[in-house]
């Protein structure tokens, strides 16, 4: 009896320590951040917008000095197919440096060997003259193969048809508590965590997913939009400066954002709140796949965007006084 009892014994603490283990990889599994989430929120995850409820209004203007105005720039929808791997802002210099697809409008020339003179002297595909650069990764159809050499060119897991967009909105809006101030030439801005999938942190992430016909909703999964309506990306970028630096270490210090309520943080100004708006034509069911790092897997939340500013003293001056004068202009 006693042996059969040291068997019973045994057979029960085996137990408990694979149940331990089987507890340990649920918990595990359903923790935010890292692998998982990234496995998660991949090419296949999505959700259905319209079970999303409406995310928080935009902060209402307070007091006098509040800037109301808004500054529409039109640079077209990439009709030029302007496409490298890239990256101007994080990594200067170096070709492919992205290890993805980035999609552009503005300045023409812009590629990692792009410096302040070359993009001054560049062409350009804004209307009005504005010579800098706004760029994001590209969105792809991994269901369909991608044919042109711009397709094909960055590998790591990136492939399948390069999605157009059907429309690109490049705004920008002022402070909803004071009034803005110049953005410096050649300031260099970031918005989103491309490293988003694996990160234990949320706080760089911004990637606001929808669909054209529910505009007071967003998410950080892929959208299923209802039947005529567009999947859209918005990419709000940082807007309060710290006065001295157009660009930092870590792509990020040097232009940081409000408060929910408008509110620059001490020592730092409002500029011009930069935000680009992508609409694409995708049919229900189509899978969407945004461009990433390999480690990455395509989530939906590192989404992200980055910004050279360009514009002559000039062309600022007059962004600045359509804001702070509450108009509506275009360029």
């Amino acid at each position: 009896m006693g042996k059969r009892n040291e068997r019973g014994l045994l057979t029960l603490l085996v137990c408990l320590v694979l149940g331990a283990g089987l507890l340990a990889a649920v918990l595990g599994a359903s923790r935010l951040g890292g692998p998982q989430r990234a496995a998660a929120d991949g090419a296949g995850g999505s959700v259905d917008l319209r079970e999303v409820p409406p995310g928080p209004a935009e902060p209402l203007a307070a007091g006098p000095d509040a800037s109301t105005g808004t500054v529409t720039v039109d640079c077209g929808r990439n009709e030029e197919r302007h496409f490298n791997e890239d990256n101007l802002v994080v990594s200067p210099g170096l070709r492919a440096g992205a290890h993805h697809t980035h999609a552009y409008v503005g300045n023409l020339s812009a590629d990692a060997q792009s410096t302040d003179a070359s993009l001054a002297a560049a062409a350009t595909s804004c209307r009005g003259g504005d010579r800098s650069t706004y760029y994001w990764p590209v969105l792809r159809r991994p269901d369909r193969a991608g044919t042109r050499p711009y397709e094909r060119a960055a590998g790591h897991g990136n492939t399948g048809e390069i999605l157009p967009e059907a429309s690109v909105a490049v705004e920008f809006r002022g402070n909803p508590a004071s009034k803005v101030v110049p953005m410096p030439r050649f300031l260099r801005a970031v918005t989103g965590d491309a490293m988003a999938g694996t990160a234990r942190s949320d706080a760089d992430v911004r990637a606001r997913w929808g669909c054209s016909g529910l505009p007071d909703r967003s998410t950080t999964h892929y959208p299923r939009c209802p039947e005529g309506d567009r999947v859209t990306r918005t990419l709000v970028f940082p807007s309060c400066w710290n006065g001295l630096d157009g660009d930092s270490p870590n792509h990020r210090s040097h232009l940081v954002f409000p408060a929910p309520n408008g509110v620059c943080p001490k020592d730092t100004f409002p500029v011009p709140q930069l935000r680009i708006r992508l609409a694409y034509d995708v049919a229900p069911g189509v899978p969407l796949a945004v461009d990433s790092f390999p480690e990455q897997r395509h989530s939906p939340r590192t989404d992200h965007a980055m910004f050279v500013n360009a514009m002559t003293d000039a062309q600022m001056a007059a962004v600045v006084d359509c804001l702070n004068g509450g108009r509506t202009c275009r360029t």
